[in-house]
């Protein structure tokens, strides 16, 4: 009796792998759902390895995002001499350490205002410029990799516009 059921599920498996108008060919047709399941696991694999990487990035990126306060801190106290023996040594570390992680600033006096990387705060118009540039850094800006995680905040001055002659 149990040979009749193997012989039967062997029957009704080649029935269903073979698609209609077509003879059945058991040995193809399994090569094929190997084909299939070999090509979904690469597939799964390799969002896995893209989601794992993101995931890292994320995590990377909001420790970097507390540390902007401290390093704005340190900053300031370089600015104004107060960054001395032990305190500057700790504080060249905290530099070098996220410059290797891959943290960037950005944003320089006469730069070119971009909306997309710059948080304007203040505006002003002169002649002395011909676009939209950023005069004044308020705050530097950082971003990892390519994500911003803080925009400059600059002093924007545009170009005086100059009354149109009739």
């Amino acid at each position: 009796m149990s040979e009749d059921l193997v012989t039967e599920v062997a029957d009704v498996t080649e029935e269903s792998i073979a698609e209609p108008g077509q003879a059945t060919d058991p040995v193809g047709a399994l090569t094929a759902d190997l084909q299939r399941l070999q090509a979904e696991y690469a597939n799964y694999k390799k969002r896995v390895e893209r989601d794992r990487s993101l995931a890292h990035e994320l995590a990377i990126s909001s420790v970097l995002i507390e540390l902007l306060p401290v390093l704005d801190d340190i900053e300031r106290a370089q600015l104004h001499g107060e960054l001395t023996g032990g305190f500057k040594a700790v504080a060249d570390q905290i530099a070098t350490t996220t410059e290797r992680i891959g943290l960037t600033k950005y944003g320089q006096e006469g730069d070119l205002f971009d909306p997309q990387i710059h948080e304007a705060l203040l505006h002003d118009t002169s002649a002395d410029v011909t676009t939209s540039t950023a005069t004044k850094i308020l705050q530097p800006g950082y971003k990892f990799k390519d994500r911003i995680l803080r925009p400059a905040r600059v002093g924007v001055t545009d170009p005086e516009e100059t009354p149109a002659t009739e």
